[in-house]
């Protein structure tokens, strides 16, 4: 099928002080899967949010269907068989899935809502999806990947031609997305265009046909066969020039030295046994493990984050027992900061100026007679840290919603380095992120160890983890199944982490009880590019 579905035609789009779009040109066709491409700022989310109807054109035109078409608002674009799966989630927790995948047009019976008619549409919905759920469950119980296949079983129940679907793997685990890509092959069979915007190249050669690639609002590849273009040469076209491998300076760990945490025999309400855990000054120590291995809860324990607590060992920070009931305290008695993964519910304040957002930890140390803050030591401190991680902005004045996923990401490690914590863990810092902001946050990470800042980092990148960790601890059902020295070898440092997540001496037979998860994960892992290679000429 080559039926184009939508075109764009030298779309514009301007806000005040950027041209955000500047002569667009997209064309989407039956039964294919189309890469947007870019790196963070470059433009893919406006040019998504004019599509779906959020943000009108201020020159060009869209076509659909070969008809010019006027999308003043997201029912407009929803009508017209365009939807969306966002990567932040859009679904009601409290209400059922039935309910969510028939917001839009529930079935209605003398003026009330027929929730009896609303079952047969949605089961049906939901196999296509290759979801096997009772449609009155409520949100709130899914799991993160079974809300996303919800997103796009809401998007089928609309008629969606053309779906796109907006860093849909950020947060799934290597056998969640790869469900993921068996739906949208399954869609596309049926004449579906589906819309992928990634920074996760290895998925995008995986699953696409066809790329565009914007670049500071410009379009620099008009869908173009995606099977014409390397690797590299994607890399390239997005960031405008080739990168060298990341090159990090050596660095050294003091093992005699105190650790600035150290975890013994520490229990949790979240399931966590017996965890032992050490992060010495100038260390970078890796958490690793696949999604729901109880990493970000063990740490959310720790730091008095969220429901869960410690019940049992000890925690010491920097050689002192340590009992930690809330963030401000963890922050304000031990210097403890925590860069969140999800930076836009709990890392920054999106309705509030980037300049309150990068101080906010600081005022108590700026505040003079009565509290009060002096503008200009606050302008002074936000200048500093827009310069030195060259977070890209308009005006301090600015909202922080407003910025790229990579430059909001930016502005919340800011505020840790603006208080000088003496330990820092980072929570998944490159979700979300292009591939030079990504080497932007490797050498930054690795340069305030270098200055002795003690890091522990929790990501499920395992490139990523190989990179920067000097030891990668492995966890798997809240329990830690050993660690490793990191050699920063990325073919044997993959092949001992799959070990320990299975378990085992070696990776699972195929006739193992965990074949099909150790396959699938195993695959993901092997097939995915390390992190320096994204910068190779």
């Amino acid at each position: 099928m080559n039926d184009v579905l939508l075109e764009c035609e030298n779309i514009v789009k301007v806000f005040p002080g950027v041209r955000a779009l500047d002569e667009v040109a997209l064309r989407l066709t039956a039964g294919t899967v189309h890469a947007l491409l870019g790196e963070n700022g470059a433009g893919k989310s406006t040019l998504i949010k004019v599509l779906t109807g959020v943000h009108a054109p201020d020159g060009g035109r869209l076509l659909l269907g070969g008809s010019e078409a006027h999308l003043r608002n997201p029912l407009d674009a929803t009508r017209a068989g365009i939807g969306v799966v966002h990567q932040e989630r859009n679904l009601i927790p409290a209400f059922s899935v039935a309910e969510n995948i028939t917001l839009h047009k529930p079935p209605s019976r003398r003026g009330l809502i027929d929730r009896a008619a609303m079952t047969g549409p949605v089961e049906r919905c939901l196999r296509d999806v290759g979801l096997d759920l009772n449609p009155h469950t409520p949100v709130s119980e899914l799991s993160v990947a079974q809300q996303q296949l919800v997103e796009i079983a809401k998007a089928l129940h609309t008629d969606s031609r053309v779906l796109l679907l907006d860093e849909p793997t950020a947060s799934l685990s290597p056998q969640e997305a790869e469900r993921l890509f068996d739906v949208i092959r399954r869609l596309t069979d049926r004449g579906t265009c589906v819309v992928f915007v990634s920074h996760k190249l290895e998925e995008v050669f995986a699953v696409c046909d066809t790329v565009t690639v914007l670049r500071d609002g410009h379009c620099v590849l008009e869908s173009a066969p995606l099977a014409e273009h390397t690797h590299d040469e994607i890399v390239t076209l997005m960031v405008g020039r080739s990168h060298a491998a990341t090159v990090l300076s050596p660095r050294t760990v003091d093992a005699s030295a105190v650790p600035a945490l150290s975890l013994t025999g520490v229990a949790t309400s979240a399931g966590h046994r017996d965890i032992g855990l050490d992060v010495r000054p100038g260390e970078i120590v890796g958490l690793y493990g696949l999604v729901g291995a109880g990493r970000s809860e063990l740490v959310k324990a720790v730091l008095g984050l969220g429901l869960e607590r410690v019940t049992a060992g000890e925690v010491r920070v920097h050689g002192q027992t340590a009992r930690i009931s809330s963030p401000r305290q963890a922050l304000h008695e031990y210097g403890i900061g925590y860069l969140t993964e999800n930076r836009k519910e709990e890392g920054v304040f999106l309705e509030q100026p980037i300049l309150r957002n990068l101080t906010v930890t600081v005022w108590k140390r700026l505040a003079r007679a009565l509290g009060y803050v002096c503008d200009q030591q606050e302008r002074d401190v936000a200048d500093d840290l827009v310069a030195r991680l060259g977070i890209r902005v308009a005006s301090l004045e600015q909202n922080a919603g407003e910025l790229s996923g990579g430059n909001q990401q930016k502005v919340s490690l800011a505020k840790w380095l603006a208080v000088k914590t003496r330990l820092l863990v980072v929570d998944e810092p490159t979700v979300g992120v292009d591939v030079r902001t990504k080497h932007a946050f490797h050498e930054l990470i690795w340069d305030l160890a270098r200055d002795g800042l003690p890091i522990l980092l929790i990501s499920s990148d395992l490139g990523e983890m190989v990179t920067l960790a000097d030891r990668i601890v492995v966890m798997a059902d809240h329990r830690i199944r050993g660690e490793v020295g990191n050699e920063h070898d990325y073919e044997r440092m993959s092949g001992q982490v799959i070990r320990l997540i299975h378990g085992a001496g070696e990776v699972p037979h195929p006739s193992g009880d965990n074949s099909q998860v150790g396959r699938a994960h195993e695959a993901m892992i092997r097939r995915r590019k390390p992190v320096e290679n994204l910068y190779d000429s």
